[in-house]
């Protein structure tokens, strides 16, 4: 199994209180996502990360066609860290880690992903470059709604990281 990293740093002016406040509450997922892909939380979250919460989605990523996604919370160090892991879904492997942490302004978001697509080489050749672009999209959009919703920093050194 092939595993893809993606690496994204983003630098918002607030608090860590703050920002673990908003990401810590599942139900904030939504709006942080393009609305093209449809994500719905068909699940109860309840309104803070708790180790071994299960998450259930459904999400539209090609052509409208619905796709259940669950994700389970394997980590949670408040203010600091969270991982989401998929036990089901689009993915063969996921893995997100949410790492959080003070800097001068405000706080530095580091998101670390890793992945593997469905079905070998086949699945890489026919979906890997369709899959890391929407996946870059994601990133870009929620950068953008994060940057709208709570400002930004001056030289935030924002972006995929490789």
């Amino acid at each position: 199994m092939r595993l893809e990293r993606l690496h994204y740093v983003l630098r918002l002016p607030v608090g860590l209180s703050v920002a673990w406040d908003f990401f810590s509450d599942p139900r904030n997922l939504g709006r942080m996502t393009p609305p093209s892909l449809a994500i719905e939380i068909t699940s109860e979250p309840p309104p803070r990360m708790v180790p071994g919460m299960i998450i259930t989605y459904t999400i539209r990523p090609l052509l409208g066609i619905p796709v259940r996604w669950v994700t389970e919370i394997t980590h949670v160090r408040e203010p600091n860290l969270f991982v989401d892991e998929q036990r089901f879904g689009p993915y063969r492997f996921w893995h997100h880690q949410h790492h959080f942490r003070e800097v001068d302004g405000g706080i530095e978001m580091e998101d670390l992903v890793h992945y593997s697509l469905p079905f070998g080489v086949i699945g890489r050749v026919l979906g890997g470059s369709y899959v890391r672009r929407q996946l870059a999209g994601v990133f870009s959009f929620r950068r953008t709604f994060l940057e709208k919703t709570f400002g930004t920093m001056p030289e935030t050194g924002c972006g995929e990281k490789g």
